[in-house]
């Protein structure tokens, strides 16, 4: 597949068209059925769950059509917008585009204009609100050591290690969201190479590639959805509710719960694909088995109010554990519906979700102001393996796990942390 999102390749002598089963509909698991349907495979897609998103989809919740965690895209996704296109999903229409803001609410914070990236990095640097001279001048030194570097650093260094001589401003109100943002990691256990990747690829690799793009719909609608239906329009054997139980090899081709393939796709849940796994590739399956996670918590608060923007950056503290809140109704999702969303949220869910949700009451009283005094705890969404630990030195592992057999989902090798993007072009 090349930039331009999933190819079309007509089965001819070099490939011929074979059954493939690809277990897990996660945004993984449908990228890779979508493709291997394109390529003219016939493919039996199977699902745990009653219907496809996995980590990323909608939920209902007392007459609100909610998400199972707050996401957001960015304009690097690439392929992940490519592959909306391709099965009828409108990007559109459906993503809000907006240029990366990371603002609070006292007016403070960064805003990056439109144009060529280097350029809009640079004025919105230094146009910067909030931030002295120094702060300014400082981010844009180190932002020019990391281009000179090639956006590369050492294997074993963390992000709070990059970035400890900037001054703390730009570490807590910028960089540190950032961080826990895009690798779901806390900076001081953070990949500085991941981190510097991802800055690279958003920040300086085309124009609008650092754009924000916020959900105009629930989650499934994105991509789940269509991506089903255009799949079962094609004649691809969808089954949904099923757990896929035991694989076997048979000769040069797999059975799947007695049901032969000539290739098996492992695209669920990093447990279930080392389980599945487990007797053909041990070392593979161990591995994979091994991650450290961290968890996000998404609280959803209902209040007579309006955001500034339809994102903002929040202070997190000891008793304020949001980094980010979204007015959902500003995105046409629900009027005085708001997602607040702590990233890196281990130490959270240890305190349990009702505690977290009245300090994030609290936070968003004291943050943005009377109006969410009345406010209300609509629902909270937990993910408690929501991504992994993306830490220095970290070995993932590959795709490629034994003849015929193959992975699939954002923690296989590769260059970016646990995102939409990640999942799609694994």
């Amino acid at each position: 597949r090349g930039p331009s999102g999933p190819s079309e390749r007509p089965c001819g002598p070099e490939m011929s068209a074979r059954s493939v089963a690809v277990v897990g509909a996660g945004w993984a698991g449908l990228a890779a059925a979508v493709q291997a349907t394109r390529d003219g495979h016939a493919v039996t897609l199977i699902e745990m769950a009653p219907a496809p998103g996995g980590r990323a989809r909608g939920v209902a919740v007392d007459g609100h059509q909610l998400d199972n965690g707050q996401h957001i895209l960015i304009g690097a996704y690439t392929e992940t917008l490519a592959l909306m296109r391709a099965v009828g999903a409108d990007p559109d229409a459906l993503l809000l585009r907006r240029p990366l803001a990371i603002r609070y609410p006292d007016g403070s914070g960064l805003t990056l204009p439109p144009g060529p990236p280097m350029l809009a990095f640079a004025l919105g640097v230094l146009g910067a609100a909030g931030w002295g001279w120094r702060e300014r001048l400082a981010l844009l030194r180190a932002a020019g050591g990391w281009l000179a570097a090639g956006f590369r650093a050492d294997a074993a260094t963390t992000v709070a290690q990059l970035c400890a001589r900037l001054p703390a401003r730009l570490r807590d109100n910028l960089l540190a969201p950032l961080c826990v943002a895009a690798l779901n990691t806390p900076a001081e256990a953070a990949s500085a190479q991941v981190f510097l990747r991802v800055l690279h690829d958003a920040l300086f690799a085309g124009r609008g590639s650092a754009d924000l793009l916020l959900p105009r719909a629930s989650l499934s609608a994105l991509l789940p959805e269509p991506a089903w239906a255009w799949l079962q329009a094609r004649g691809t054997t969808l089954r949904a509710g099923v757990r896929a139980t035991d694989l076997a090899r048979d000769g040069s081709r797999w059975r799947l719960d007695g049901e032969a393939f000539d290739a098996v796709i492992l695209a669920a849940s990093v447990r279930e694909s080392a389980r599945l796994a487990q007797p053909h590739a041990p070392a593979w399956a161990t591995q994979a088995a091994g991650f450290a996670y961290e968890p996000i918590v998404t609280v959803y608060l209902q209040a007579d109010a309006r955001l500034p923007l339809p994102m903002m950056a929040l202070r997190e503290g000891p008793q304020a554990p949001a980094q980010f809140a979204f007015d959902l109704g500003a995105l046409g999702l629900g009027p005085g519906v708001f997602a607040f969303v702590v990233s890196g949220a281990r130490a959270w869910v240890a305190r349990g979700l009702p505690a977290t949700a009245e300090a994030v009451l609290a936070q968003a009283h004291t943050a943005l102001g009377t109006a969410f005094a009345p406010a209300r705890v609509l629902h909270v969404a937990a993910e408690k393996r929501a991504t992994f630990a993306c830490t220095p030195g970290l070995a993932r592992p590959a795709a490629a796990i034994a003849p015929g057999l193959w992975a699939a989902g954002d923690y296989t090798e590769g260059p970016y942390p646990a995102t939409l993007e990640g999942a799609v072009r694994s």
